[in-house]
């Protein structure tokens, strides 16, 4: 069992850990929120073959996409986001906070 709702193999896996230091280095969010972010995307999802399609992606294009509800319209890294929309996290005793915040 990992801190991930969604059942993953372990390439998956390394992939949303990835994803959640990614948004964390990048929007400045704890772990904890990173990681509840991704299980609210895929919380019921299944990762168990190799060739998932989430697996066709990185890691900086998901945590994009997650963090910015998938409508991220400058995929470039020194983009303006100040104007962009952002999902709001899962509520505080949603199951997708498995982490505690540090």
């Amino acid at each position: 069992m990992t801190e991930f709702l969604a059942d993953a193999s372990t390439e998956v896996v390394e992939l949303l850990r990835e994803t959640a230091e990614e948004m964390v280095a990048m929007f400045g969010i704890s772990k904890a929120e990173a990681v509840a972010r991704i299980n609210a995307q895929w919380e019921e999802q299944d990762f168990l073959e190799r060739s998932d399609i989430v697996l066709h992606e990185d890691d900086y294009y998901w945590a994009l996409f997650i963090y910015f509800d998938g409508n991220v319209p400058d995929w470039r890294a020194d983009a303006d986001r100040s104007s962009w929309s952002v999902r709001p996290a899962p509520p505080r005793d949603s199951v997708c906070w498995t982490l505690a915040e540090a």
